[in-house]
């Protein structure tokens, strides 16, 4: 019997056998190759963030100063909390830490909804066809490419009390009477910096959600037309439920950046207790205060919060898409 005789009478299954062998040899070398790719990214990960954080989780147990790092000892969670002399200190106890969480979340959750409100209000305008589109989103961008601490001083000069043009807009239109000290008063200096960080990060959202109205199948918008569908039925029908993945990857990285915002609330209003989030927070236990462990203690606790606000939000968002689904 020759060799094409004794291929031909072989089982299906030993065919089967043989082709899934070969398959799972291939699979083996794409993961061997996909991990030595990215091992080289894994080390680099380690030595700049892993490192850096377990540090900062053992500052957070030790009396550790600025001024002396190596010659820490350690006291346990007396950073968190501790009961000493019938009464509760440490960084739970702390009025100012609670004023900063709340701070950060208020300005997270308002922030986030008000940029993806407007991102998708300008993802659909220039998804539009009109003459100099373009143009027009190029110039959209432009907040977004500035670098976050220009934007902020420039919008500080903007909202300058005295000679500021937002004023002078607003006095001019007869909307206030007299210049408001947007970055000072306790009532408008949240508020001030919120509306700097959404005008500066709507174009992030709108570019990720462009991105996707793009891609739509466009059979189903030419059958909503011939039906005679009212536009704001299908935008809440078709078009929302089809963009909402890449809403939902713009929406955890912009929650990531607004809970550990630092820089424009800096800028604009600096240490001030009104505006305060964890992170500045920190930052003063740390340089101003000198106080590492303390510091650590609080940077330990942005982390953990960051951590389980981000773990709900993506749990809460694979329930909607699975159930979409």
């Amino acid at each position: 019997m020759t060799t094409s005789d004794t291929a031909a009478t072989q089982s299906p299954a030993a065919s089967r056998r043989r082709g899934g062998q070969r398959g799972t040899k291939v699979r083996r070398q794409r993961v061997r190759a996909a991990w030595l790719f990215l091992v080289p990214m894994l080390v680099t990960l380690v030595l700049v963030a892993g490192w850096p954080l377990v540090r900062t989780f053992y500052f957070s147990f030790t009396d550790a100063s600025l001024a002396n790092t190596g010659g820490a000892s350690f006291i346990g969670f007396e950073n968190y909390l501790v009961y000493y002399q019938g009464a509760w200190y440490g960084l739970l106890t702390d009025p100012a830490w609670w004023q900063s969480v709340w701070n950060t979340l208020f300005f997270s959750a308002v922030s986030v909804s008000l940029e993806t409100v407007f991102g998708i209000i300008v993802a659909l305008i220039l998804n539009a066809e009109f003459k100099g589109r373009m143009l027009v989103r190029a110039a959209v961008l432009i907040p977004w490419a500035i670098p976050t601490i220009v934007s902020a001083k420039m919008w500080a000069w903007m909202l300058n009390d005295q000679f500021g043009i937002i004023n002078h807009l607003l006095m001019t239109i007869g909307v206030i009477d007299s210049p408001l000290a947007w970055t000072a008063d306790a009532d408008l200096s949240m508020w001030a910096v919120i509306i700097v960080d959404v005008w500066k990060t709507i174009p992030f959202v709108a570019l990720l959600v462009l991105a996707a109205l793009q891609m739509l199948p466009q059979d189903c918008y030419e059958a909503a037309e011939v039906d005679g569908i009212h536009p704001v039925k299908v935008f809440f029908r078709v078009t929302l439920p089809l963009i909402t993945p890449a809403l939902l990857v713009a929406v955890i990285f912009r929650l990531l950046d607004a809970l550990r915002v630092f820089d424009v609330i800096y800028v604009l209003t600096s240490n001030s207790t009104n505006t305060m989030t964890m992170s500045i927070y920190a930052r003063q236990q740390l340089v101003e205060f000198q106080d590492v462990g303390y510091g650590s203690a609080a940077s330990t606790l942005l982390f953990l919060i960051i951590a389980l606000v981000t773990v709900i939000y993506l749990y809460l968002g694979r329930r909607q898409l699975g159930g979409e689904a």
